[in-house]
């Protein structure tokens, strides 16, 4: 309760100070990136409830002779690029900490597609709220295996507490601030989940 109490207050002063600068972001995006300038996408919140998860869009709508988009390497400019690295492009997730989809502190909430590829442990991250850092984002961000961000996750569900918490959030300011872990190695971002081996052998 504690902490839904500071994730609320939390976000309703940050969203009021950051006013201005999201008005900003949201007319460069329009500019420069076009419409919308909002990126929504749905994704497993506490114990897996679907909620809209809000990011300023940082990918332009590009796409080859067929129709279909390009890759998200191919669609990323110089502007995209910048949001993603100083995560300006997150900002819109304090509206779903407002409403309680999201904590400032807890896994990242991942796509709906990957529910069914977890094996019973990997679920367990599901048992807190998702958040918008976590101890994955601040021990390797995408710069780490799936496997190896899982088991991040779950030590967190093992061990979450206030004071760690904190600590999560002064070393995200420092991550952030560093641009460390924005990406993976060939990839804008992580790669897709495609299942741990040892389920898709099962």
């Amino acid at each position: 309760m504690l902490k839904r109490i500071l994730d609320a207050t939390g976000a309703a002063l940050l969203l009021l100070l950051l006013l201005p600068l999201m008005g900003g972001i949201a007319l460069l995006v329009r500019l420069k990136l076009g419409s919308p300038v909002l990126f929504r996408q749905q994704r497993p919140g506490l114990h897996g409830k679907p909620f809209y998860l809000y990011k300023f869009r940082s990918l332009t709508n590009e796409r080859d002779e067929s129709g279909a988009l390009l890759p998200d390497s191919l669609r990323m400019t110089p502007f995209g690029r910048l949001l993603r690295k100083s995560s300006m492009d997150e900002l819109p997730q304090l509206w779903n900490v407002l409403k309680g989809e999201l904590s400032f502190v807890g896994p990242r909430p991942l796509l709906m597609d990957y529910l069914p590829l977890y094996s019973k442990e990997q679920a367990r991250r599901h048992l807190v709220r998702p958040g918008i850092t976590g101890w994955a984002q601040v021990n390797g961000r995408n710069d780490v295996t799936w496997e190896e961000r899982f088991q991040r996750d779950l030590w967190y569900v093992d061990n979450v507490s206030l004071l760690l918490d904190l600590k999560i959030v002064g070393l995200t300011i420092k991550k952030v601030w560093s641009g460390d872990g924005t990406s993976h190695s060939g990839h804008v971002s992580m790669p897709l989940f495609e299942g741990t081996t040892s389920r898709r052998e099962g």
